[in-house]
């Protein structure tokens, strides 16, 4: 297992979040827009099918990136990488169970993700269940967010 020192703090998971929710802003609308010519412009926000496909949209963004590079375009900007807390390569299944599991962190008001401040290892409650953390990319300095 990694240090504390190597792990990604908060300010380090916020800010990648942050980053790639406004890319997932951007893709969101483009999937909608994709939709546009077949519903002739027409499109209910609480139809269940459009909203199942916007799911789909954001979960295949992550399934994606996680799964082929380990990080995002936020984590990759942020220089934080996804690996499991075993060291062994990622598997789809672990990326599934991160994605389920993240979810049940944001339901109690995001308390799985600042649950980060209280755990010695840094770990949300996602990180846990699903055997993955989020570690430093490469050989940044600049450590001072995680401090």
């Amino acid at each position: 297992m990694g240090t504390a020192e190597t792990r990604a703090g908060l300010p380090r998971h916020l800010g990648a979040m942050l980053y790639d929710s406004l890319l997932l802003l951007a893709l969101l609308m483009l999937a909608t827009a994709l939709l546009m010519p077949i519903s002739r412009g027409a499109i209910e926000i609480n139809n269940f099918a459009y909203q199942l496909y916007l799911l789909a949209v954001v979960a295949g963004y992550f399934a994606f990136f996680w799964w082929s590079r380990g990080q995002t375009l936020g984590m990759r900007t942020w220089k934080i990488r996804l690996i499991r807390s075993d060291r062994e390569a990622l598997t789809f299944t672990d990326v599934i169970r991160r994605l389920f599991f993240s979810l049940l962190s944001w339901l109690p008001l995001g308390l799985g993700f600042w649950w980060i401040l209280r755990s010695d290892r840094r770990l949300a409650w996602h990180d846990r269940w699903s055997g993955t953390e989020l570690v430093m990319a490469g050989d940044s300095n600049d450590d001072r967010l995680d401090q």
